[in-house]
């Protein structure tokens, strides 16, 4: 018969760790219910799921923590907490454990779209000059093709427009034609918006690579441009 766990032999350094970063993170008020795995998307990829992740925590298993791809498969929706009676940061928890991996072994697609961001501004590292002439193009080719838009007008960078949106950077690449709904719906609404040129891809990959670095960068560049070119009021964030 297998002996029992005794509490006092339980090691939990990861979970101190965190416990220090995310001083509300309640992770010992774990009533093991499974609330937070009945609508994880996640459940079951690599036979894991939220309240298994989190029991061994608690359990001190940190060894197999740090090595389960399982984190890098949660997409940190949230839901998880959202439904948990307790209140639990599973997400906060699973973005420390992404943290805690070597930058260079984390997912390299992941980590690929996060260097893009960096550098050019977007997931998909489009020139900004690339981005304007698609951007244009598909403008003027409405308007050619659709009478009811013949008065469409999609800018980038105008000062003194009240909303700045972001967009998916994907689109201009793969499937430019996807931009114009929302085009069609903002102007029809007579809605004020603008485009802005940096860091205008709507996705943020460094976000998901828990680097802090990369994101608080992207984040900061994103803000000042609107701040201080266009000094819009409205920020949407298409993602």
């Amino acid at each position: 018969m297998a002996e029992p766990i005794k509490l006092d032999e339980l090691i939990c350094e990861f979970k101190e760790e965190i416990a220090e970063r995310i001083p509300d993170a309640n992770f010992d008020l774990c009533l093991t219910c499974g609330t937070c795995t009945g609508g994880c998307p996640a459940s079951e990829q690599y036979d894991m799921d939220p309240r298994k992740f989190l029991r061994m925590l608690l359990l001190g298993m940190d060894d197999e923590i740090l090595k389960s791809p399982w984190a890098w498969v949660c997409t940190m929706c949230g839901r998880c907490q959202s439904a948990c009676p307790m209140n639990i940061a599973i997400p906060k928890f699973i973005y420390n454990v992404r943290a805690s991996w070597p930058r260079d072994k984390r997912p390299k697609g992941i980590r690929g779209s996060c260097d893009q961001h960096i550098k050019s501004g977007n997931a998909m590292g489009v020139p900004k000059e690339d981005f304007v002439f698609t951007v244009d193009d598909v403008a003027q080719e409405i308007k050619d093709e659709q009478p009811e838009f013949e008065d469409l007008e999609i800018t980038t960078d105008r000062p003194g427009a009240y909303m700045a949106i972001n967009q998916n950077s994907r689109e201009p690449v793969t499937e430019p034609d996807e931009m114009s709904p929302l085009w069609k719906i903002l102007h029809k609404a007579g809605a004020d918006w603008t485009y802005p040129t940096v860091m205008w891809g709507g996705e943020n990959y460094c976000m998901f690579l828990a680097d802090d670095e990369g994101w608080r960068y992207i984040m900061e560049e994103f803000v000042h441009h609107i701040e201080h070119t266009l000094k819009s009021k409205v920020v949407v964030n298409t993602e």
